[in-house]
């Protein structure tokens, strides 16, 4: 699509492949933002037939107008991924951000990407919208959601999981970042800290899932 390039409602709704009178009652349930107007003329832009595309993909995937429409609003309220993105600037990570279409989330999480899941991973940090697409903070995290969503644990467990691994995640940061400073603060030592942190972590949470997982161990 060309750069900068604004449509009349007839254009726009012909490149949609919709009817002017079916873009009439998405403008009015709240499903596309404001036209830009020019005394009478109502002008569209990219935005607003990414936004109709977006919507024709997700009644396709078994999605209602008002589910959509609470989709929207969701991730209109959520923070951008700018601020998103610029909560570490400058800091270490080894998580890589995913970029999404609305389709492409809702391919991953198959009935299960409801306005109130999306707005607790808004919550989280996990996700945030970035124009037409969605930002996800960890190609890790979304991996490893997908995969439990598709062994058939809810996305709202998911989520709840994760919000109290993160209590302990952040006092495990704490612990280690304490014995580091403590012990040996010289410079370069943050550098080897994670390495060691996330070994310290993988084998005790290893040797607990083998206490927890054996015949004999906790209910």
């Amino acid at each position: 699509m060309a750069e900068g390039r604004e449509y009349r409602m007839e254009e726009l709704a012909d490149k949609a492949g919709i009817t002017v009178r079916t873009l009439r009652f998405y403008r009015e349930r709240g499903l596309l933002p404001p036209p830009r107007r020019e005394g009478r003329i109502a002008w569209y832009d990219d935005h607003h037939l990414a936004r109709l595309r977006t919507v024709s993909a997700l009644l396709e995937r078994g999605h209602t107008l008002n589910g959509i429409a609470d989709l929207a609003t969701v991730f209109e309220s959520g923070r951008d991924a700018a601020e998103l993105l610029g909560l570490r600037p400058g800091g270490p990570t080894e998580e890589v951000p995913v970029r999404l279409t609305p389709e492409e989330l809702a391919d991953r999480f198959a009935g299960e990407a409801t306005p109130e899941n999306l707005a607790t991973a808004l919550e989280l940090g996990y996700l945030a919208p970035d124009g037409d697409e969605i930002v996800h903070i960890s190609r890790r995290l979304l991996d490893v959601s997908t995969a439990l969503v598709r062994e058939g644990v809810p996305l709202s467990a998911v989520l709840e999981a994760a919000r109290r691994v993160r209590v302990h995640a952040d006092a495990l940061a704490e612990l280690f970042t304490e014995v580091l400073g403590a012990h040996a603060p010289e410079a370069g030592a943050a550098g080897r800290l994670r390495p060691l942190a996330k070994s310290v972590v993988e084998a005790e949470l290893s040797m607990a899932l083998d206490r927890r997982l054996r015949p004999d161990g906790p209910a």
